[in-house]
């Protein structure tokens, strides 16, 4: 799934790509993708677009007053065609959900793998219309975003999990499963500590690894094609999709929990005090 450092390399990209251009037509090829009606996509058509921007794990592509926003959810991705097919696209078993169109035939496609079509696509006047985005939390790059702010998050938070309230996009927008294991790696902390119980010392090192692992990744696809981030931010992680692998801080084995449709990877000698995790419901390994 994209997180917030790739929907942040996407929105750079596609600033240069898209910002002056005309949107001449929007191809919507799977129907579930698209989450609104009124207004149609048809109210794009001929508007330029003046700006891209991020709302958490949400891009927003703005003309005039008009916005095109999307959630690439698990498996959808966008890919940059600097020539569109001009025939509309069929329908059928294909990864194809959304093809944009522009004044000078290039455009980019929306698409998705996978069984499930979790992909949406809204065409709204303003983006705090789609709920999930009304509801987002802070953004952890913010310059408001402090240590105190992550405080008072994580005192309301109580006695939830770190790695769960990491990934609710409620609390804090951005980050998912893949970054919250590497901030936690960093960090040296168990994904299940419960959030309120963090000393002071441990609060800094937790801000610092938000803050630090982000940044990092940005930084790491600055310049990047759009078609090149996917592989950057898995070449990028340390234990992450590792399960198995030697630890490169420690040696140790990377361990994993698996839940009912995702896992989670840690290092039982940096996170755990040397102990291996059951899984959520059963672990007793609360510090």
């Amino acid at each position: 799934m994209p997180e917030m450092p790739e929907v942040e390399s996407l929105r750079v990209f596609l600033t240069d790509k898209l910002v002056g251009r005309t949107i001449t037509r929007l191809d919507v090829v799977a129907f579930s993708a698209l989450k609104t009606y009124d207004p149609p996509p048809t109210a794009l058509y001929g508007l330029e677009i003046d700006g891209v921007t991020r709302h958490g794990k949400f891009l927003d592509v703005s003309a005039q007053g008009m916005h095109l926003v999307f959630h690439l959810a698990r498996a959808g991705w966008l890919r940059w065609k600097d020539t569109q097919p001009t025939a509309p696209p069929k329908a059928g078993r294909n990864p194809l959900a959304v093809r944009l169109h522009l004044d000078d035939g290039s455009g980019f496609d929306l698409t998705e793998g996978g069984t499930q079509r979790k992909l949406a696509v809204y065409v709204v006047a303003d983006p705090a219309q789609i709920p999930h985005v009304a509801t987002l939390g802070p953004d952890p790059l913010a310059d408001d975003f402090d240590r105190a702010a992550l405080a008072a998050l994580l005192a309301k938070a109580g006695r939830s999990q770190l790695k769960g309230v990491l990934k609710d996009q409620r609390v804090i927008a951005g980050i998912g499963n893949a970054y919250s294991d590497e901030i936690l790696h960093v960090a040296r902390m168990s994904p299940f500590k419960p959030a309120s119980s963090l000393s002071d010392d441990e609060l800094t090192t937790l801000y610092d690894a938000i803050r630090d692992e982000l940044a990092g990744a940005i930084r790491r696809a600055e310049g990047l094609a759009a078609k090149d981030l996917k592989g950057e931010k898995k070449s990028g992680m340390r234990v992450h999709g590792r399960k198995g692998e030697a630890c490169p801080v420690c040696g140790d084995t990377i361990a994993e929990v698996s839940f009912a449709d995702s896992s989670l990877q840690y290092c039982p000698t940096c996170q755990t005090g040397g102990k291996k995790l059951a899984d959520r419901r059963m672990s007793r390994l609360l510090k």
